[in-house]
């Protein structure tokens, strides 16, 4: 039996939620809001933490699922009055600085990675290569914009600019989040907004973080020194281990090593 003093007053605790690898789609990154969703769940409500850190190191991924896990940790933050701190590892870029902009405070080390406020897409053009070998591509399609960007055929010009469209849009958001949740803390003198990216020193001048900081320290300056901490992070079943899911693994892997090569990891 555990014994309960009320005189007693509690040592406050923070939850701590890791948030580390690209963003994308169930199986194939290690981060999406499917997943995510009960670790976040956990972290907010169990034990009525005096606040959230989230440790990131991840260069980014799927836009959508970077707006859905920043949507629900700032749902639970209002709904539950919880602050939210996050830390920066290595690289929080494009959608990694996303998940860093939901939380009310940025803190990141001297040599972390920060920005890439943009959006890209990737393909490659092997109809030159079919044609080389003597293969003929054929696709038949109800609706003329059907089979865009088809990457066995010439590139279209009015494919190419429906596309503009679309990251245009995708970047608005992006941009409108990033203002929404920095506000006046912003160098509205500078140009953020382009793809760069920066080191924390310089993203702290342009108002992208708060400082530099690390976990341990700051929250125990926050909270003081015998503030604890509990963790909370995906538990991947046994059974993942083994089979096709190993060989999934290992090519997301591959991809997810790419992602971090792009800015110098």
């Amino acid at each position: 039996m555990k014994l309960r003093l009320p005189f007693l007053k509690k040592s406050p605790v923070v939850a701590v939620v890791r948030l580390s690898g690209t963003i994308g789609m169930v199986g194939r990154a290690s981060l999406n809001d499917n997943t995510l969703a009960p670790v976040l769940e956990k972290a907010f409500r169990k034990g009525k933490p005096a606040a959230v850190a989230l440790e990131i190191n991840s260069p980014g991924g799927s836009p959508v699922q970077s707006s859905m896990i920043g949507g629900r940790i700032r749902r639970l933050a209002d709904e539950l009055d919880v602050p939210v701190y996050a830390f920066v590892e290595d690289v929080a870029a494009s959608g990694g600085y996303w998940l860093a902009a939901a939380a009310d405070e940025i803190w990141a080390d001297d040599s972390s990675v920060l920005g890439s406020i943009g959006v890209i897409s990737a393909s490659f053009g092997a109809h030159v290569f079919l044609a080389r070998q003597g293969l003929e591509r054929r696709v038949h399609t109800a609706g003329k914009s059907k089979s865009m960007l088809d990457p066995f055929s010439p590139e279209k010009e009015e494919d190419v600019e429906r596309l503009k469209v679309i990251l245009g849009g995708i970047h608005e958001s992006f941009i409108n989040h990033v203002k929404a949740r920095r506000g006046e803390k912003l160098d509205t003198s500078a140009d953020l907004f382009t793809g760069e990216i920066w080191l924390a020193g310089k993203a702290k001048e342009l108002g992208l973080i708060d400082g530099i900081g690390h976990l341990k320290p700051k929250m125990q300056e926050r909270f003081g020194d015998k503030v604890k901490f509990r963790r909370y992070g995906v538990r991947r079943p046994f059974w993942t281990r083994f089979g096709a899911q190993l060989a999934q693994d290992a090519l997301a892997g591959i991809e997810e090593r790419a992602a971090y090569a792009r800015f110098g990891l």
